[in-house]
């Protein structure tokens, strides 16, 4: 009997996956989980999820927590983060994740962070590689780490043109359904920091850790304790 390759085993397992019939018998597709990889009626949605079995782009589910939402004090108040300190922790917590992602799992092209407040969107982190094969791995490794203090929650998504994602009336600042709009809202980084990640030319390998096992900043940014990011 002839031997099969791996890579001919491996494509008709995608292609068995692909077409295997869902539990919906409406056989419409779910638009806004085409569009953004994801959906506010989740699994009672009576239109079809079809997950991509291979992308370029993973989702890690509601990773990013806004201080502005969730700090408060001992005694349960809420506490008041200003607009200055909430960049910074963004700033902060996508180089993070951006760098070791990188390190890891390889090239990326393009990182996302939603700023909805609606519990399918609230914080997910969309991280587009530039190799479907690192987008896989990194899927299956980061189901397995913690970050934070969470669990990761990590799935490939069809989502692959973020312009079609997003809420044009939010980055025009003309949004009426604020925070629960079913259209992504992405938080922007900081110039310099955008800079410093897709500059021009061959992207810069990240400086080597120092004998401590923290890697050096380029940017001397103040860190506030009350805000730490976890590590995958």
């Amino acid at each position: 009997m002839p031997q099969v390759s791996l890579e001919i085993v491996v494509f008709l397992v995608r292609q068995r996956r692909a077409h295997a019939p869902s539990g919906n018998s409406t056989g419409v597709n779910c638009s806004f989980y085409f569009k953004i990889g994801a959906c506010r009626h989740g699994d009672r949605c009576s239109r079809l999820h079809n997950k991509p079995t291979f992308s370029q782009t993973i989702v890690l589910l509601n990773l990013y927590r806004n201080p502005q939402n969730t700090a408060q004090t001992a005694d349960g108040s809420h506490c008041h983060v200003s607009d200055v300190e909430v960049q910074e922790h963004y700033d902060n917590f996508f180089e993070e994740v951006f760098t070791e992602l990188q390190e890891k799992y390889g090239e990326i092209e393009e990182m996302n962070v939603c700023d909805n407040l609606g519990d399918h969107l609230v914080g997910n982190v969309y991280v587009k590689f530039r190799r479907e094969e690192d987008a896989e791995r990194a899927v299956v490794e980061l189901n397995n780490r913690w970050f934070n203090g969470q669990a990761v929650h990590a799935e490939l998504s069809p989502v692959t043109d973020f312009r079609e994602s997003c809420c044009r009336q939010y980055e025009m600042g003309e949004c009426t359904r604020g925070g629960f709009c079913n259209f992504m809202h992405l938080r922007p980084i900081s110039r310099d920091l955008r800079r410093q990640l897709y500059g021009r030319g061959p992207r810069r390998r990240s400086p080597p850790r120092s004998h401590t096992g923290h890697r050096p900043r380029e940017r001397n940014r103040r860190r506030s304790p009350d805000h730490r990011h976890g590590r995958f």
